[in-house]
């Protein structure tokens, strides 16, 4: 696939994510796929893990959204810049919902074979959401 092909791909997993789309995860992420971040290291590898990790943030967000800002792709790795916007409705990391309305921002790396996901990475500002829902 080309670097263009590997970054709109990795916007339908956005996208997938965002509208809680089971079936298109099964298409765009390989069964084995590995989530590499420390902070989320109990994560089941393949969709099923990304499915986890998504209806958790739903419970917490139910407005919640993922936006492309930017992506850079070269050979099969695309980075994307991103931002998250939502409103805390539901328990997240131990904090009660606060209704504060939160965005967040962060860096995804993606690796692709065969059409699908099959390794990510992936930053986010979770000391300033913290400090946006009053923890920090």
């Amino acid at each position: 696939m080309s670097p263009e092909e590997n970054k709109a791909l990795v916007r339908r997993v956005i996208d997938a994510i965002n509208d809680d789309d089971g079936a298109a995860l099964d298409r765009l992420i390989a069964p084995g796929f590995v989530h590499r971040n420390p902070a989320d290291s109990q994560m089941p590898p393949g969709p099923e893990g990304l499915r986890q990790m998504g209806e958790r943030w739903r419970r917490a967000f139910p407005d919640g959204r993922d936006r492309v800002e930017d992506q850079i792709a070269e050979g099969d790795t695309v980075a994307t810049r991103w931002t998250f916007r939502g409103t805390h409705r539901g328990e997240l990391f131990g904090i009660a919902p606060t209704g504060k309305a939160v965005t967040m921002s962060g860096i995804f790396i993606d690796r692709i074979a065969d059409g699908q996901v099959v390794e990510h990475w992936d930053e986010a500002d979770i000391a300033g959401l913290m400090e946006q829902l009053g923890a920090a």
